[in-house]
């Protein structure tokens, strides 16, 4: 009976270890974003999920290649576990464990993923032959760690979450989320309600200012398909043209992000590239999207990110 009962203990000790998060990569409450390119899978948090695609979106805006964000986000994984941690060792803080005793900003500045993302890169720029070195090196060239191997083990992840978070892979982020909750608002001096002005201006504190549009002061009345948002002043057109691949990866990396943060956003719909996202149906992520005239490039969103707020 001893026996029995140990082993049933253990069994259950081991059910538990199984049913931890990491565990269980793609239980809703537990990963509910995945991203996928070919063969590989990498499920996240919301919250990581975000994080990763900020810490991408600012490399592509500062023109870092690809393999300058595998390095960024592979420190991220290894410092945070893509978290934006308020404590560390010592005073270190944010996604990167950066220190404000050490010259990486304020406290507030730190915990800023775009701050923290753009000091990680300016950094990294600094490290002669940083593009031709091992990873590992390269991000213990600008963190100087303890555990210097230790960002080795993320290189894998760090990488496919590079590819789809910079647009080398289209409709390849998903995030299942609850709808987002609304209620009327009123225009600003925009023609944007305050929901989508503020998911505007979010987007553009990462990407930086971007040609935009679907909006203008006094609201919109004509131009878009009939119960379009963008009559609401629900909704933001940001332009990739002329819709060449360079213009695809840059579009396909915002569309990512945009999905990330859906819910802090409060989005309903993201569309690009033929393709279109609604939190109403996250679990069956990108779907297509068959514009009324599939001859149309911009009735297809070839050439635009369109996003729009919930009412």
């Amino acid at each position: 009976m001893l026996l029995v009962g140990l082993a049933v203990v253990a069994g259950a000790q081991r059910l538990v270890s199984w049913l931890s998060p990491d565990h269980l990569p793609f239980l809703p409450a537990a990963r509910p974003c995945v991203v996928t390119v070919g063969h590989e899978r990498v499920a996240l948090q919301r919250d990581q999920a975000a994080n990763a695609a900020t810490v991408a979106g600012v490399g592509v805006r500062l023109g870092m290649p690809a393999h300058a964000v595998t390095i960024a986000l592979a420190t991220a994984m290894q410092e945070s576990k893509l978290h934006n941690l308020r404590s560390g060792d010592r005073d270190s803080l944010g996604l990167f464990q950066q220190r404000p005793s050490q010259g990486w900003g304020t406290t507030a500045e730190i915990r800023d993923p775009v701050h923290a993302a753009t000091r990680f890169y300016q950094a990294l720029r600094r490290v002669s032959g940083w593009q031709s070195m091992p990873l590992t090196e390269a991000a213990q060239a600008v963190q100087r760690s303890a555990l210097p191997a230790a960002y080795a083990k993320h290189e894998a992840d760090a990488r496919t979450l590079a590819v789809a978070f910079t647009g080398q892979a289209q409709a390849a982020v998903t995030c299942r989320i609850p709808v987002p909750q609304g209620g009327h608002q009123a225009l600003t001096s925009t023609g944007l309600t305050p929901r989508a002005q503020h998911a505007l201006d979010a987007t553009q504190s990462v990407w930086g200012r971007e040609s935009v549009g679907g909006f203008a002061p006094g609201g919109v009345s004509s131009g878009h398909m009939e119960g379009s948002a963008h009559y609401e002043g629900r909704a933001v057109d940001v332009f990739f043209r002329p819709a060449d691949a360079t213009h695809r990866r840059e579009g396909w990396a915002l569309a990512h992000w945009l999905v990330t943060n859906a819910p802090s956003l409060r989005l309903a719909t993201v569309i690009y590239d033929d393709r279109i996202w609604t939190a109403a149906r996250s679990k069956e992520g990108w779907r297509p999207y068959r514009s009324d005239d599939p001859s149309n490039a911009i009735k297809q969103h070839r050439d635009h990110v369109h996003l729009d707020v919930v009412p």
